[in-house]
């Protein structure tokens, strides 16, 4: 029976049910030490409906990778053939299964929900996870990323955690102390016999905490002094465990050292202290531990803590010692035990523990490996090894989503190293934690500094630097930035790959240019480097892809960067994804491909937040709330105006130039012209102009200008529009510079030939010709011809869901002397990105599961999507999506 705890059964009691129906969840039960969290825990886990997994954090297994997740998912292993290959792959690498398999963090996270919900399929699974607070990072991050995936299964993730730890995105469910009635009734039940001074006092000391009410009965007199309840509880421990036999003493030391709770080490390591199995049963028979078949657990894990901490130092010293020799065939955690036991500068010791760091980060534990290499450095005894090992653990720490932790690092490396080789890859953990959390120019500034040093021993290493030094500066709008990396580049010894460089940063820069004859030469340039490099390594395509966008070819763009991103999907290569989609997604806005965009960006998004990647993620709200711009939805362009105020231009520009287009879109759809033009010019005045956006909005300048009566502040940028476009050369881009020029001339003609040179390689802009050779022909009293245009132009914006320009359109058209009623809402409209994702997917005719490794979501989520969309459809089988227009 649980005292005082109906209300946090009450609702558990409803959030188990809601799982058992197929609709899971997860919570943390918060609370203080002896709270009781473990017997809420032991209550759900009663449940019969429930097949119950469950692990336990252990504070000194805490840098053991996957040690939690191993033991959860022990009992599940055998439905691993189930889940998508390069996820159960993952899974065996990270849990020690299978050969190390590289950075497959986000897939392990992935093959946790996907095993989970293959197991629901027998059933409502329930896990538990006591002690959340001391689970090793890589399990708690898996456990984490399964609670918030796991909403369409019949799986419920339970955590305990003391206050102040942290699982993002996981509700918490706050523990408070039993009620006076409450906690009288449990002390009751376990002391019936205490006599009634001491039983007032142990309800006064404890305070309403369950355990204290259990354990300070069971001390001399019940009072262990006025102490936060931890050291209280803590104390009255120790004295049960002074009044044991020194043996007894020992052999509960060596079983709170041996993390793992393995009784066969434990037993080897008493034996090579001349123990035997008769000190463990000694400490058993006082109740505080519990030997079962092969494992030692403890009663409580305050026991542990106060075994441990009461031993004498040496004591501890020796029993790592133990315990080191004792693990032969574990070599990981017998390294971490040799360090435990050591009192001084070890290098034998410091690279046991880096080779454990390697194996670690292999298994996709990285945030053990950095622990592991911080230890080691604290063993080392040279400079020189010290630095290398902190720049190893820097660059891990980023792999490991630990900016603040990596950037601590490499500082400690910056102060040590001498070595330019090493001060090369601090530079580059640096800028790595600069591009996705500080500022573009920054990461330009480290970047060339650490360059200059590593040129005389590794040019091509230099090369490199340079070249993400450059695309940074690019990014951040900074020309003479760009320029400066250039020049240095091409002081580098002449090399193939370095002098591609050369000839692509410098065909970039080209289009910088005044002179348009040199621009035209900097875009043949570029393309010329698409053209070559659309079938190499996956970093180059990327990199051609991004060229693609600067000359304006976004069907190359696009074709480049949809191989590359089923390529990286096949692969498992996760983290690539979102600097993939981004760019994909961008090439689709460019395009009038709004849908497609959105399915683009939203899933960059969503992978972008998972794998901690917040520079990514601005970029895809941005390019989503452009979409919105478009759209109308004002509540949609809201994030680019908190990724502004995150990424402003001086330190990402591409990030601002597309918030700023997004939110000035949307002003000039709604006809707040003044607005649009203000915040237009105010962008182009800084670092948004030297970025591709800033370009290609000079044609809605034009546009707020006109139709605001201030032609002249039109001028500079046409002048911008037609410089680029004279370089560019692309009929598209002809068409948008004569729209611009019928706008400010008044010359309707104009749009005629825009119309023409425009085709149909960008719908929403293409529209807005029509809208606008429309009205010009209304004022001019064509109306019969203005009305084919016009409704072409109401056709066009009712596709995309361009409601304001739509309304435009139809009020130009009404005027005209033709009245038309709003066309029937697209039912493809209504989804949502990520059900617009599955239900393309489902018309292919691919199967849920198919759909699932597809997309990193468990089979259960594709059904649930399907599930809302089908109404949203008007279809209710899966043929029938065949037949719809998706696109």
């Amino acid at each position: 029976m649980l005292y005082g705890r109906e209300r946090e059964q009450r609702e558990l009691g409803r959030l188990l049910a809601e799982a058992a129906a197929g609709r899971g969840g997860a919570v943390v039960v918060m609370g203080e030490p002896g709270g009781g969290k473990s017997a809420l825990l032991r209550w759900a886990g009663s449940n019969q409906e429930f097949r119950v997994l469950s692990c336990t954090g252990v504070e000194s297994e805490a840098e053991l990778p996957f040690a939690a997740l191993q033991s959860m998912l022990s009992g599940a292993m055998g439905h691993l053939p189930g889940i998508p290959g390069p996820q159960a792959e993952a899974l065996r690498a990270a849990l020690g299964l299978a050969a190390p398999g590289g950075d497959n963090r986000f897939l392990v996270g992935l093959a946790t929900v996907s095993l989970l919900a293959e197991l629901s399929a027998d059933g409502p699974v329930l896990c538990l996870v006591d002690d959340a607070q001391w689970l090793d990072r890589p399990s708690a991050e898996a456990l984490a990323f399964a609670a918030r995936r796991l909403a369409a299964e019949g799986v419920f993730l339970l955590f305990a955690a003391r206050e102040g730890a942290a699982l993002p995105g996981v509700p918490e469910l706050a523990l408070k102390r039993l009620d006076p009635m409450a906690a009288r009734a449990l002390l009751a039940e376990h002391a019936p016999d205490l006599p009634a001074h001491v039983r007032d006092r142990v309800l006064a000391e404890a305070d309403g905490n369950p355990l204290a009410l259990l354990e300070l009965p069971k001390t001399d007199d019940g009072d262990s002094g006025h102490l936060p309840l931890p050291h209280r509880l803590q104390d009255a421990y120790q004295r049960r465990i002074a009044k044991l036999p020194a043996p007894a003493r020992t052999a509960l030391l060596v079983a709170a050292a041996e993390e793992s709770g393995a009784l066969a080490a434990t037993l080897r390591a008493m034996a090579g202290l001349g123990l035997t199995a008769d000190a463990l049963a000694a400490a058993e028979g006082e109740g505080l531990i519990a030997v079962e078949e092969q494992t030692v657990a403890f009663r409580h894990p305050l026991i542990r803590t106060a075994v441990y901490r009461g031993a004498p130092f040496t004591d501890r010293l020796a029993a790592h010692a133990a315990l080191a020799d004792a693990l032969v065939g574990d070599p990981d955690r017998a390294a971490w035990h040799r360090a435990a036991a050591a009192t001084g500068p070890d290098d034998e010791v410091a690279a046991d523990l880096e080779a454990a760091a390697l194996r670690a980060r292999g298994r996709s534990g990285h945030a053990t490996a950095v622990a592991a290499l911080e230890r080691a450095v604290r063993l080392t005894s040279g400079e020189a090894e010290r630095a290398r090992r902190l720049a190893l653990a820097a660059e891990i720490a980023v792999d490991a989503g630990l900016p603040d932790r990596a950037r601590h690092l490499a500082g400690q490396a910056l102060r040590l190293a001498d070595d330019a080789r090493v001060l090369a890859r601090v530079a580059t953990v640096r800028a790595q934690v600069e591009f996705e959390h500080g500022s573009l120019r920054t990461v330009h500034e480290v970047l060339v500094a650490a360059a200059r040093q590593v040129a005389p021993l590794d040019p091509d290493a230099a090369a490199s630097m340079l070249a993400d030094a450059s695309r940074a500066s690019w990014s951040a709008g900074d020309p003479v930035r760009v320029a400066q990396a250039h020049r240095i580049l091409e002081t580098l010894p002449p090399d193939p790959f370095r002098g591609k460089l050369v000839d692509s940063i410098g065909g970039a820069l080209k289009l910088y240019s005044d002179d348009a004859a040199e621009a035209a030469d900097g875009v043949a340039l570029l393309r010329e480097h698409v053209a070559q490099g659309r079938s190499g390594p996956p970093g180059l395509r990327l990199n051609v892809a991004l060229q693609a966008l600067l000359t304006g070819d976004y069907d190359d763009t696009r074709d480049i960067m949809a191989d590359l991103a089923e390529e990286r999907r096949a692969s498992g290569a996760v983290g690539w994804l979102p600097a993939v989609l981004c760019t994909l997604a961008t090439a689709e806005v460019n395009l009038g491909r709004h849908r497609d965009a959105i399915q683009s960006a939203g899933e960059a998004l969503r992978i972008a937040e998972d794998t901690g990647q917040p520079s990514r993620v601005a970029h895809a709200e941005a390019l989503l709330a452009y979409v919105a711009a478009v759209r109308g939805d004002e509540r949609g362009t809201r994030p680019a105006e908190q990724s502004l105020r995150r990424f402003p231009a001086h330190a990402n520009a591409l990030v601002a130039a597309w918030c700023e287009w997004a939110l000035a879109l949307l002003d000039l759809g709604r006809g707040r012209y003044e607005a649009a033009l203000d915040r237009l010019e105010t962008a182009t005045r800084g670092p948004i102009r030297h970025v591709g956006p800033g370009v290609h909005f000079a044609a809605d300048q034009v546009e707020a200008a006109v139709r605001l009566g201030r032609p002249e502040r039109a001028a500079e940028p046409l002048a911008r529009l037609e410089q680029w476009a004279a370089a560019a050369r692309l009929p598209w881009e002809d068409g948008l510079v004569l729209r611009c020029r019928a706008l400010v001339t008044a010359d309707g003609t104009l749009y005629a030939r825009a119309l023409e040179l425009q085709g149909e390689a960008r719908p929403f802009e293409r529209a807005r010709t029509e809208l606008l050779y429309g009205e010009w022909l209304r004022r001019e009293r064509h109306k019969a011809e203005a009305r084919m245009h016009l409704r072409e132009a109401l056709e066009r914006f009712e596709r995309l869901g361009a409601a304001p320009w739509a309304e435009h359109a139809r009020a130009e058209l009404r005027a005209a002397g033709e009245s038309s009623a709003p066309a029937a809402a697209d039912a493809a409209a209504q989804l949502t990105p990520q059900e617009l994702q599955v239900v393309r997917l489902a018309a292919t005719g691919a199967t849920n599961k198919e759909i699932a490794a597809r997309l990193f979501l468990s089979p259960k989520t594709v059904g649930h999507h399907l599930y809302r969309a089908f109404p949203k459809l008007g279809v209710s089988t899966r043929t029938e999506l065949a037949r719809l227009s998706l696109e």
